[in-house]
């Protein structure tokens, strides 16, 4: 297969963004890139959505110089391998779009950017946000861009939360949503946000949530993000081709490093706390107009598969026609990437169906 070499690096900005809670940013900016080729038709569109630490760099090496804001220059995209010419997500057939969510650290507005009204970072006054906030940011990008109906909404884990809250907010917006190591509504226990706000605040730069003066918080966010990779599946992903347990340890403490040095710790509360409030299962009714494709792990420690067999049923009582797999994968949360081959002709069919 050919590589992705075209990859366009945008910002999408809009005025007085007002929120589920009735707050408005002044100013709403959205990081994202494209693959492919719009049709005249404007119909082969197809929006990628990230989880929650991850950034709009889905696809491709992106070039030194052309990364957008928090994307690391030379990064290969994190669905790399479903999306590209010839790949389940044919860019040479689909216009795609991956975006980063608002409220994230890497391009889009969220608390690490700078507030007009106060000429400094967000930092702790970022207002709360939650799913569906995101979802209507989106739509604006995707309104701008002239597209009234797009083939498909796709995401893993938080981007699955999206996936789903774009069918439930819009119905008839898309014609396919592909939701993969997620469910229809937030597991128990992911909304625990006191831990998490106690373990920032312990860092000694906090600075009452103003550490952007004190040189950071990277030493903590390191720690976090090592423990997140080692949970989720990063070390059986390198266990393929490194196999000393220590390399391997090193290599995943070197990317939690460069991850630190870019990410927010205030991002991490907003997109918790949006993620402990996200539920659809009273909405499944409004998912009739979108085909579903649900994609998840056995070995995902962050959602539980016994579940999902429920939420299908319940979906299919609710008149939605839903396509359910499960992946023979050990690459637990990372699953849907880590082991793209396992639902790639999958998706590939799927997608050609619509």
């Amino acid at each position: 297969m050919a590589e992705l070499t075209e990859i366009e690096s945008k910002t999408f900005s809009a005025r007085d963004f007002r929120l589920l809670n009735g707050q408005s940013l002044p100013v709403l900016e959205l990081a994202y890139e494209t693959y492919g080729t719009l049709a005249p038709q404007r119909d082969n569109a197809v929006l990628v959505v990230h989880g929650y630490t991850s950034s709009h760099h889905a696809a491709g090496l992106n070039a030194r110089g052309k990364a957008g804001r928090g994307v690391a220059d030379g990064a290969p995209g994190w669905f790399d391998a479903l999306i590209g010419p010839g790949k389940a997500v044919d860019t040479d057939r689909y216009f795609v779009i991956a975006v980063n969510a608002l409220g994230s650290a890497h391009g889009s507005t969220g608390p690490n950017t700078i507030d007009p009204r106060t000429n400094r970072q967000y930092g702790p006054t970022f207002p709360e946000i939650t799913l569906r906030d995101m979802v209507a940011s989106q739509k604006l990008l995707i309104d701008s861009l002239g597209i009234t109906r797009l083939v498909a909404v796709i995401g893993p884990s938080m981007g699955g939360f999206q996936s789903f809250q774009w069918a439930a907010s819009y119905p008839g917006s898309t014609r396919a949503v592909v939701p993969s190591v997620t469910a229809p509504r937030a597991p128990s226990g992911i909304d625990r946000l006191e831990a998490l706000q106690k373990r920032l605040a312990n860092d000694p730069n906090w600075n009452g949530g103003w550490y952007y003066d004190n040189g950071g918080i990277a030493t903590t966010l390191e720690e976090i993000r090592f423990e997140t990779l080692m949970s989720y599946g990063q070390n059986e992903i390198l266990a393929e081709t490194v196999p000393d347990p220590k390399a391997r340890e090193a290599a995943i403490r070197a990317n939690a490093r460069a991850w630190a040095k870019i990410y927010d710790g205030h991002s991490l509360v907003v997109l918790r706390r949006a993620i402990g409030g996200f539920d659809i299962t009273n909405d499944y009714d409004k998912l009739r107009k979108a085909k579903v494709l649900y994609v998840q792990s056995p070995t995902d420690k962050l959602f539980d598969i016994r579940v999902s067999p429920g939420y299908v049923m319940d979906m299919r009582k609710a008149g939605v026609d839903v396509t359910y797999v499960e992946l023979p994968s050990n690459k637990g949360h990372m699953a849907s990437h880590a082991d793209a081959r396992l639902w790639a002709p999958i998706l590939d069919a799927f997608l050609k169906s619509l």
